[in-house]
Parts: C-alpha cells; sequence; structure tokens
C-alpha cells in the first residue's frame, strides 16, 4: 500500500504589531499622551543639555530622550509591565455646572442663547460661532496664551423652548465635549434661573486625566466667568471691559 504523505506548515510565533518609529513594539501610548511625552521631553532634553552639572544635566537629557521615544514610537514599557494601554483607553468624562439668576424674562435669556452666533459676545474663548443648518453649528474657540485658534462642529441634540438646550461636539473633532443649559423661572417669578453643565473628555490615559485635573479649576472659573459676562450682557445691556488694551473690546452691547 503506498503511503500518503501529508505535508504540514510549520507557524512561527506570533508577533505584536509593530510601529515605524522603532519597529519592535506595538503602540500602546494614546495620541494626546504622545505629543505632551513629546513635548516635554524635548523641554527637559534641552535643559539637560544647557545645565552646568554634568550630572544633573545628564539625568535630564536622559529623562528627555526617554519621553521623546516614547512619544513619537507611541510605545512605552512600563505600560507593558502594568498591562496598560492608553492608546485604547476611555476616561471618564468631567462635569462643570454653575447656576446663576438672571433678571430678565425667561423667554428673552433662552432666545438669546439660542441664537448661538451670541455666545462669542461673552464667552471670551470663543472666537466665532457660525450657524450651519437648524442643528449643526461651526465653532472656533482661541488657545490660551495666543497659540492660534481650534475649529469643531457640534450639533443640538435638544431643543425644548425656554427650558432647555443640550448640544455636543460631532465624531471626529478636536473637541470632545457636550453640555446642557437649562431655563426656569425664578423664585417669586423675578427673573430666570440658568444651569449650565458641561462635559469634556479629556485625552486618554493618566497623563491626559491628571492635565485634565489641573485644567479643571481653570476650566470652572471660564465657565463661571462666562456666566458673570451673560448676565451683565441681558441685565445692563452691555459689557463693560478694559478699553485700550490689546485683549480689550471696549463694550460689548446687545
Amino acid at each position: 500500500m503506498a503511503a500518503t504523505a501529508t505535508s504540514r506548515t510549520r507557524r512561527g510565533p506570533r508577533t505584536m504589531p509593530r510601529t515605524p518609529a522603532t519597529g519592535t513594539s506595538h503602540v500602546n501610548v494614546g495620541s494626546a499622551e504622545r505629543v505632551l511625552s513629546t513635548a516635554a521631553g524635548a523641554v527637559l532634553a534641552y535643559a539637560g543639555i544647557k545645565s552646568k552639572s554634568k550630572v544633573g544635566g545628564a539625568a535630564l537629557a536622559a529623562l528627555g530622550a526617554t519621553l521623546v521615544f516614547r512619544g513619537a514610537s507611541g510605545y512605552c514599557p512600563m505600560n507593558d509591565v502594568f498591562g496598560r494601554d492608553s492608546a485604547h483607553e476611555q476616561p471618564e468624562p468631567i462635569e462643570i455646572k454653575e447656576t446663576f439668576t438672571i433678571y430678565r424674562p425667561i423667554e428673552q435669556v433662552y432666545g438669546f442663547w439660542r441664537r448661538l452666533e451670541n455666545l462669542p459676545r461673552f464667552m471670551e474663548h470663543l472666537e466665532s460661532v457660525r450657524q450651519l443648518d437648524e442643528r449643526r453649528s461651526h465653532w472656533q474657540g482661541r488657545i490660551p496664551g495666543g497659540l492660534g485658534t481650534i475649529d469643531w462642529e457640534a450639533e443640538i441634540t435638544t431643543d425644548e423652548p425656554n427650558r432647555l438646550l443640550a448640544y455636543r461636539s460631532l465624531p471626529g473633532s478636536q473637541i470632545d465635549q457636550s453640555g446642557e443649559v437649562r431655563f426656569r423661572e425664578a423664585e417669586g417669578g423675578k427673573g430666570t434661573e440658568l444651569q449650565a453643565i458641561m462635559h469634556y473628555r479629556a485625552p486618554a490615559g493618566s497623563l491626559g486625566q491628571g492635565v485634565a485635573k489641573l485644567l479643571n479649576p481653570a476650566l470652572a472659573e471660564l465657565v463661571r466667568s462666562d456666566m458673570r459676562r451673560f448676565k451683565m450682557l441681558l441685565e445692563a445691556g452691555e459689557i463693560p471691559t478694559v478699553a485700550g488694551q490689546s485683549s480689550g473690546r471696549g463694550h460689548d452691547k446687545i
């Protein structure tokens, strides 16, 4: 009887996805962390090179080089050790909530806010808002420190006249946030109680979350400042600002 020959293909060991930068390891660092790591690493490396202390300077330069490598490659050995992958983590959103009473009829307060083009008049971080249709709008914000602007698109998800206005940034936007503004008559029928709630999703990973926690008080104060300006604009008809300075707008008026 003739023997039947069989062949088997031997499979080599499984390999991890490789990154163009290293050719050896998979990406386990999120995009926001990579940017921060690269920037911080460059600063530390420069400080190390300029340092007058040979030992301290070498240590700073080495740490900086490590962070630059981490950012450029998207790979962190320590993440592998602890089984962490910030490239695919979904961080918890941060919530900021502020409530104000504005001594104007609820129809006027809601109507002014619903016209989204009005928002940059009291939100100092906004350059412009342009309505695209009944639901969608294009936003342009100012980057702190005069470093330019950032654009994104948002859509209104709920619109209940004189009660609730909710929105969210569209998928793929550089800004990942959502918010809602609630309107109701103040006690005794004296004006309108306005509650603004903002949800901001920090960049993925513990580094992004850490930065977000540091920025959270500043964001909360920014929202409070915007609400105070909105209150002044509707109650007094204008927002007094410091004229003559580079950032001054003179007076914003209704």
